[in-house]
């Protein structure tokens, strides 16, 4: 607990006329970070202005597990969940496994408690986001690379994944000024912007997945779910097998596809 009297009501109220759903949790989570009235009334100025609160918290929580997230890097969801479970469940004993565009390294980490992996690495073109998962991953002593999708990964792995996850960026380029501003304006457009229809930079996730997956490995991505449809065709096109899995409390879809074998 702080160790200064805040006044809680009040700042409940400011946060929902803010328009913060979740006004009560929110001002908890404040006064908790706070250490003072001056930094705490710094912290609901920032919050009000419309920064991500996971940005002036320096941590999100996901899967239950409390994930560092540094200014900029891209916040995991809570939908993202379903793409963990729907991952964890197609990977076989001690798998192989690769988490590409991998933001903070939310998804490997729970992973790496979920599958007791082998081998498990993590990647991302953005070198915050890359900084950030490093800073999650490196006491689990798993490698991060920075690069675009596939290219850094040492290609002794190529042909031998037995899973290949990515939260890719699949928001139509038009609909990105749609998003909350949260997003918008303080995360990295490259972890957002899936191209023309959303699904630029999975079509090219799906085509390396069809060369880094061993035989009866699993590919496993999270979309929209008027999207499903189109991924299917893309992976299919690639010849992976896909299967959609959606769960309508989380407001969430994912696409795992096998490469036969």
């Amino acid at each position: 607990m702080a160790p200064f009297p805040p006044d809680r009501p009040a700042l409940v109220a400011r946060l929902r006329a803010a328009g913060c759903v979740y006004a009560e949790d929110e001002a908890d989570l404040l006064i908790a970070a706070a250490d003072s009235a001056a930094a705490l009334t710094e912290l609901v100025d920032r919050r009000l202005a419309g920064l991500p609160l996971e940005h002036l918290l320096g941590w999100a929580e996901f899967c239950g597990r409390r994930i560092a997230v540094d200014p900029g890097v891209f916040v995991p969801r809570g939908r993202t969940a379903l793409l963990v479970a729907a991952a964890t469940a197609v990977a076989g004993p001690a798998p192989a496994v690769l988490d590409l565009c991998c933001g903070s390294g939310a998804a490997a980490l729970v992973l790496h408690g979920r599958l007791a992996p082998r081998w498990l690495a993590a990647a991302d073109l953005d070198p915050a986001a890359v900084a950030c998962a490093r800073r999650n991953l490196a006491p689990l002593g798993v490698p991060v690379y920075q690069g675009d999708l596939f290219g850094p990964i040492p290609t002794e792995w190529r042909g031998r994944l037995d899973l290949v996850v990515a939260n890719a960026p699949y928001v139509p380029s038009g609909a990105l000024a749609l998003m909350p501003a949260e997003a918008r304006l303080y995360e990295a457009p490259m972890a957002l912007d899936g191209g023309d229809d959303g699904l630029a930079v999975l079509r090219r996730v799906t085509a390396g997945a069809a060369e880094w997956l061993v035989p009866g490995g699993h590919l496993a991505v999270e979309s929209s779910v008027g999207q499903a449809e189109a991924l299917c065709g893309v992976l299919a096109d690639a010849g992976l097998v896909p299967t959609v899995v959606h769960d309508e409390e989380l407001d969430a879809t994912a696409v795992t596809a096998r490469r036969p074998g």
